[in-house]
């Protein structure tokens, strides 16, 4: 799952991103563990990538550390704050593993939803444009 060859990339510590002419900001996931402090970091990255606006976001999943209870809450409660929904493309099994560990105790605040095939999370992902 990389990105087309054309595109520059913008980088960040957890996930490089582009963001498409359509609207959809799309999200290539790094592996190191999310803490408060660089999840933090990536939000701003992102409301600067996007210009404060609240985008769908196409996310790319990497294999990675499973956070701290407190990032997790941290986390799951900044997600309406930058994106409008959010479509996760990863091997069978990973982003449904990713899902019960953000959610377990309390459903996603945005639209969320994954896939194994990439074009099919992209047609998903179109209706929140």
């Amino acid at each position: 799952m990389t990105p087309p060859a054309n595109i520059q990339l913008i980088k960040g510590e957890i996930a490089d991103y582009w963001y498409a002419p359509d609207g959809i900001l799309y999200s290539y996931s790094k592996n190191p563990t999310r803490t408060i402090k660089n999840i933090t970091e990536n939000i701003a990255l992102v409301k600067r990538i996007t210009d404060n606006k609240i985008v769908p976001l196409l996310i790319y999943l990497s294999n990675s550390h499973v956070p701290d209870k407190a990032t997790r809450i941290f986390a799951a409660e900044q997600l309406p704050k930058v994106y409008s929904a959010m479509v996760m493309v990863s091997k069978p099994g990973l982003s449904k593993f990713i899902m019960n560990i953000f959610f377990r105790l309390k459903p996603p605040a945005i639209p969320m939803k994954s896939f194994t095939d990439d074009q099919q999370a992209k047609e998903w992902i179109k209706q929140f444009v």
